[in-house]
């Protein structure tokens, strides 16, 4: 054993302890996140895109086996081809792996989460349907109801707003990125053995730090 290891800390602070010893990692090369400053109501209506803003968590494992090459000197994307077998990695190396690559990617994302989350409960002057839906109620007021002869007569069913699919994805998008970032820390505290508290935890005390420097303003 080496006797240059840091000094042992609780477990809750395992890769806040002994910061400047590591070198700076290089960024990983991933999917771009939009700035928050960047985006737009346009953005978020777009389905497609809105899931495609997160992708940090489908290579984890691939990222974590690039830490073993070597295990102290933080993360290089460049060394994933070179593989090995072996499981722990040093605390060293999963500080700076989670703090300059994992943590930012999922601070990003709750960023445009949160905004569509606002542009999905304020008002939408741009909704291309809103004239659609406009005709489809006045029909509705102008219409004869008998439901003796049709007892299914008198249901109408609007049209659905953009904002209030927006607002039901944005709830469905939450509960999978809990689901995937809960499944990322279980591979992560099996790779990095020091690790024992959940990530909410981890993220928690990283934003403390000051090293969330996405969500300062500039």
């Amino acid at each position: 054993m080496s006797s240059a290891s840091p000094p042992a800390t609780t477990k809750s602070g395992w890769f806040f302890a002994q910061r400047g010893s590591s070198q700076t990692p290089s960024p990983q090369k991933m999917s771009q996140i939009p700035e928050r400053s960047s985006l737009t109501p346009q953005f978020c209506f777009s389905s497609g895109t809105l899931r495609g803003s997160s992708s940090i968590d489908d290579s984890i494992s691939q990222n974590l086996n690039a830490l073993l090459t070597p295990s102290q000197k933080g993360f290089d994307p460049d060394s994933t081809p070179r593989r090995t077998t072996a499981r722990s990695i040093g605390r060293p190396a999963c500080r700076s792996y989670c703090e300059s690559v994992l943590f930012p990617a999922w601070q990003a994302r709750t960023e445009v989460l949160d905004y569509c989350a606002l542009v999905a409960t304020s008002p939408d002057p741009d909704d291309p349907e809103a004239a659609i839906r406009d005709v489809e109620k006045q029909k509705d007021r102008e219409r004869v109801v008998d439901e003796r002869l049709d007892p299914y007569s008198g249901r109408f069913f609007p049209r659905e707003a953009r904002t209030q699919a927006l607002a039901m994805l944005i709830r469905q998008e939450r509960d999978v990125e809990r689901i995937v970032r809960t499944q990322t820390w279980n591979v992560v505290r099996q790779r990095c053995t020091a690790v024992g508290e959940d990530f909410e935890d981890a993220v928690n005390r990283w934003r403390a730090s000051g090293n969330d420097r996405r969500s300062q303003p500039t």
